[in-house]
């Protein structure tokens, strides 16, 4: 069984669509996962926000703008006039379930129930080609079986019971068409794997059905070794560990969402990163072993403020970071960074919710200072414990740029600095001229 992640660009279009479906049409027994098409979620969420602040006239502008744009998908993506008045029926279905939430009361629950929709549509529209076009394929509803518990974690043991129910269903099946994203709650209200939630959904699908094989259609060639909208003459990578893709993903790649990695590496599966514009080219594996040591790719991450707290009562204080660190738990803050000395502890975070009640509380144990517009940039590659000349490499390359904490040694697949911003361009293109383009 293999399973087969398509992100909103891929099926952004009918035209994508058509290209979709002449990629899954081989004899593989496979799992398709569809995400919203592009802008449909970002449109989604717009209608919420209206709803949430009354304002209907708007609401019903944006939804009725949303609707035409899927009534030109069906006119474009179906041949027949009997599967043009099905799209048109199933837009107006989900449609009218829509502005049916401008006429009463607006909850969280009524927004994630709105948000399901796009993924809801892409599926339906994308298996009614399916059959337009005599391929046989099974739609079998996320709701039924992608179930998250009461902290928000997904219900890994309800997920492969159910799902293997679904397919039990549909035995002589040998394509089966899903969504990503979207799920229930254990309350059983509507809910969601959050932003980015389809590569999520592919790995714990992939990991229900012990696939041979997840793979991630998007549009681009697999993860590369520095970020190509800023830097030239960048290159795709062949293969790549659980542990460096991760860290890749979470520091900047946006090519694979983070949490999609867990899944499919407790289940020892591979994970191929595919390009739906570019189906022939090879892509990334990503597995539990790699093969090649040192440097393999740069990624980097905005938005990152950084808090320096400095305290002459820190000296040999027992106790003191885990005060400190119990400030940012409580207000279920991440942190990406730390250093320390004998009289200071600086931190990086990416959200900056609670900035103002974080500082309050920092306050208590001695000056605090903060600092915005900043990158963190992540070198990743497998640096084992005995490597040579790594750090000398990359912190030679930065030695014109400011640097502002630097993370070493906690990780044997990643070394990051932060630097401001306005720095960041010029330290990525110096990384890659040094480290890549003179091996």
């Amino acid at each position: 069984m293999l399973v087969l992640k398509f992100g909103g660009t891929s099926v952004g279009s009918a035209a994508r669509m058509k290209e979709v479906a002449k990629l899954i049409n081989t004899p593989e027994r496979k799992i398709v996962v569809l995400s919203a098409m592009t802008g449909t979620t970002n449109s989604l969420v717009e209608i919420a926000a209206y709803l949430y602040k009354k304002n209907i006239e708007a609401a019903i502008e944006k939804i009725k703008l949303l609707e035409k744009n899927y009534q030109l998908v069906v006119e474009e993506l179906f041949e027949t006039k009997t599967f043009r008045e099905k799209g048109l029926e199933l837009i107006s279905s989900h449609f009218n379930y829509i502005k049916a939430f401008t006429q009463d009361m607006f909850t969280l629950f009524e927004e994630k129930a709105i948000l399901a929709q796009g993924e809801m549509l892409s599926t339906a529209l994308f298996y009614f080609y399916l059959e337009e076009n005599h391929i046989q394929s099974t739609l079998i509803p996320a709701l039924n079986f992608m179930r998250i518990d009461e902290d928000g974690e997904p219900n890994t043991s309800f997920i492969k019971e159910q799902l293997q129910h679904e397919l039990a269903l549909h035995n002589a099946s040998n394509l089966f068409i899903t969504q990503g994203f979207i799920c229930r709650n254990t309350f059983g209200e509507i809910d969601n794997l959050k932003r980015g939630g389809s590569d999520y959904s592919a790995s714990l699908i992939g990991a229900a059905v012990e696939a041979t094989e997840i793979q991630i259609w998007t549009d681009i060639d697999g993860f590369h070794n520095n970020d190509p909208r800023i830097v030239e003459n960048t290159k795709p990578l062949a293969g790549l560990s659980f542990d460096e893709a991760a860290e890749l993903a979470y520091f900047g790649a946006k090519i694979l969402h983070p949490s999609s990695v867990l899944p499919a590496k407790l289940a020892n599966i591979p994970v191929r990163l595919k390009n739906t514009m570019n189906p022939g080219a090879t892509g990334t594996i990503i597995c539990n072993e790699t093969k090649n040591k040192g440097i393999k790719a740069i990624a980097a991450k905005d938005n990152i403020t950084a808090i320096k707290i400095k305290s002459g009562r820190m000296l040999l204080a027992h106790g003191f970071l885990r005060k400190v660190f119990e400030i940012f738990e409580t207000y279920k803050t991440s942190i990406d960074m730390i250093t320390t000395s004998e009289v200071a502890v600086s931190v990086t975070i990416d959200d900056t919710k609670f900035l103002n009640e974080i500082i309050l509380d920092l306050k208590k144990f001695g000056t605090v200072e903060v600092d915005t517009a900043l990158s963190i940039i992540c070198i990743v590659g497998d640096f084992i414990a005995e490597s040579k000349g790594y750090a000398l490499k990359i912190f030679s390359a930065l030695e014109n740029i400011p640097i502002r904490m630097i993370s070493y040694g906690g990780s044997f697949h990643n070394v990051s600095v932060l630097v401001t911003t306005s720095d960041k361009k010029e330290a990525l293109e110096t990384l890659h001229k040094t480290l890549f383009e003179h091996d």
